[in-house]
This record gives C-alpha cells, sequence and structure tokens, in this order.
C-alpha cells in the first residue's frame, strides 16, 4: 500500500472484498518503495495510519463531537461509495478487535450502543450536541402550553442546503403539544443519532460482524466496548489534579484531599471508568489534560460542589468535563458513591 493521502483507498481495494475467512488470516503489510519485514511492527502502524486516515472529518465521512468522539456523517452522501466504506471500516475495526490490536478512536456512547444493538435513551444526544439536550430536557421537565411552537419535523442541512423531514407521517403538521412531547423527544432524538445515519450505521455493523459476531460483543455495554476497542489509556492523575478548577470547594478542602486519594487508588481500569463518566471519552489529550475539550473549546475539568445532602450520588455533565461532588462525611462513603457512579453510569428511559 501507498502511505497517506493514497493509504485509505488502497487499503479499500485490497480488502473491501475479501471474504470473512480471508480477513481472519495474518495480515502482512508493506508501504510501497519501503523495504523492511513484517513482524508485526509494520501491521501496527498500517493499524494506526489507517485509522486517523479513516477518520478523517475531511473525508466527510464522519463528525467529531467535543470530546472528540465521531459518529457518521448524514452529510457523508457526497460520497458515491460512501456506503462501501461505511462497511469497509467497520470490517477494519472489527480486524483490530479480531487481532488484538487497538485503534485511536472513539465513538459517541450511542453509536457504541448501536453496535452493540441496545435501546438508545435522549440523554445520549447530550455528547453530541449538549444545548439541544437541555433544550429537550427542559421541555420534559415543564409545561410547554403556548410556550413553544413545534411540530413533528425536522431540519436538514446538507452542505448549506436546507429542507425538512417529516419525523411522522405528516409531521410538520402536527404540533407539538404537552399531552405528545415525550412521543416528539424521543423521535426528533432517534432522528439525530439513528435516523439520519441509519443507513451508514447498518452498514458499518455488517462489516464489522463479518468478523465479530454479535452474539461475542453482546456481554459487553457500550463503556466495555469502547475499552476493548481503544484500550486503557495512560492517565496521569498528578497531572489531571494540576489542571483542575473548583467551584463551591478549594483545592485544601477536606472532601477534595480524600477524592485525589480515592482516585489515587483506583486500578488501571476503574481510572478509565472515572474518566468516561467524566468527560464521555476515555481518550486522554496528547499534551496532557490542560489541553482537555470541552463543547466550546478548551475546557479543564471541573469538580463543583453538589448541594442537597450526603445521600446524593456523585454526577457528571460530561460535555463540560464536570463532576458534581456532594460533600460526604467520610473518605470512606465517597469511596463507595464514587465507585457506585463510575460501574454504573446514569441510564435514562429508552428507545429503540
Amino acid at each position: 500500500v501507498r502511505r497517506p493521502p493514497h493509504l485509505l483507498e488502497d487499503s479499500f481495494r485490497q480488502l473491501h472484498r475479501r471474504s470473512s475467512e480471508e480477513l481472519k488470516g495474518r495480515l502482512t503489510v508493506q508501504f510501497q518503495g519501503e523495504e523492511g519485514i513484517d513482524a508485526g511492527g509494520v501491521t501496527r502502524e498500517w493499524y494506526t495510519v489507517l485509522s486517523r486516515e479513516m477518520f478523517n472529518v475531511e473525508n466527510a465521512l464522519w463528525a467529531t463531537t467535543a470530546n472528540n468522539s465521531f459518529q457518521p456523517n448524514p452529510n457523508s452522501t457526497v460520497h458515491d461509495q460512501h456506503l462501501m466504506y461505511f462497511r469497509f471500516v467497520g470490517r477494519i475495526v472489527g480486524k483490530a478487535l479480531y487481532d488484538g490490536q487497538l485503534l485511536d478512536v472513539n465513538f459517541t456512547r450511542s453509536f457504541y450502543k448501536h453496535m452493540l444493538g441496545v435501546p438508545i435513551t435522549y440523554e445520549d444526544i447530550e455528547a453530541i450536541d449538549p444545548d439541544y439536550y437541555k433544550n429537550l430536557k427542559w421541555m420534559l421537565e415543564n409545561d410547554i402550553t403556548n410556550v413553544l411552537d413545534l411540530n413533528f419535523s425536522a431540519e436538514l442541512d446538507h452542505f448549506g442546503k436546507r429542507g425538512v423531514i417529516d419525523l411522522k407521517p405528516d409531521g410538520r403538521n402536527i404540533p407539538v403539544t404537552e399531552a405528545n412531547k415525550l412521543e416528539y423527544v424521543q423521535l426528533v432524538s432517534r432522528h439525530r443519532m439513528t435516523t439520519a445515519i441509519q443507513e451508514q450505521i447498518e452498514m458499518f455493523k455488517e462489516g464489522f460482524h463479518t468478523l465479530i459476531p454479535h452474539e461475542l460483543i453482546s456481554i459487553f455495554n457500550d463503556r466495555e466496548l469502547e475499552l476493548l476497542i481503544s484500550g486503557l489509556p495512560e492517565i496521569d492523575v498528578d497531572d489531571l489534579q494540576a489542571n483542575t478548577e473548583y467551584t463551591g470547594y478549594m483545592a485544601a478542602s477536606p472532601i477534595i484531599q480524600w477524592f485525589w486519594e480515592v482516585v489515587r487508588g483506583f486500578d488501571k481500569e476503574d481510572l478509565a471508568r472515572f474518566l468516561q463518566f467524566c468527560t464521555g471519552t476515555t481518550k486522554v489529550p496528547l499534551e496532557g489534560f490542560k489541553a482537555l475539550q470541552g463543547i466550546s473549546g478548551p475546557q479543564r475539568f471541573q469538580i463543583h460542589r453538589a448541594y442537597g445532602g450526603a445521600d446524593r450520588l456523585v454526577s457528571a455533565h460530561t460535555c463540560f468535563n464536570q463532576l458534581d461532588l456532594p460533600e460526604y462525611t467520610s473518605k470512606e462513603q465517597l469511596l463507595e458513591r464514587l465507585t457506585l457512579a463510575i460501574h454504573e453510569g446514569n441510564e435514562g428511559f429508552g428507545f429503540g
């Protein structure tokens, strides 16, 4: 194969027609014009460079969120062969998992759920568009009678060309009311995370399942699948602590001292779960935690005091890299509550 900018095209041409049995065999990679026998190192480099090319947003196949997670770009139709490429990317992710090779890529929470075939919730949209999530949450928690003028349709934007799509038959003529707002939230969330990219999702899954049958990964949840594909990150707790901002607490507050003692006591797996819980991804920025990104650009890790009693669980706002920490009465209680939070996460109501 040739190196970038031709690597994606060459790899696609070589592999997209191979049978699942052929793909399960050992890959031998040679870069054009370069000497060297592939004893594994060249293949590892190929996976690394190819994953960068596959998820290069300039190709318009994938879109990225604030925390550098990927999901299919609804405008990928600009490429004639876009669905074949999604199938190919699914095969490469499956092949990497089959070969025990880690990929430097993190998908959105909803995309991992699609891979597993488990229901998504409207809360999963927070990682993709936090402002939109806030609006939906506000709708559900407040009476919208005579407040919002919405109907069962969604706007489309295809490279600047605007359009409207019905979320249900004749939806643009059906107003959203207090009585049917839950259905609207479900349908509009499903549109953003599923319907608008349904073909891309299905082709990716078809390629992925060529090598990894669904039943093999069905025992995992979305967070575990992320760790399987991307591996356990190297997390420098000292660097994280040095780049943390506090609201309602100070660095010298006893609860904060306990907090960092607890986090330092986590093993590598729980540290990864902790990072996932707080930021939405296991990805550590190359420049360290000072370069952590939020929805509006650089956003350091934040610990906010959560009011309302020590019986509350720890909660997080991943688009702001924010942890809401109640003032627990002991280090042991903090350990128990934080461990429970990072293992269970927060699930809302589900829909397909």
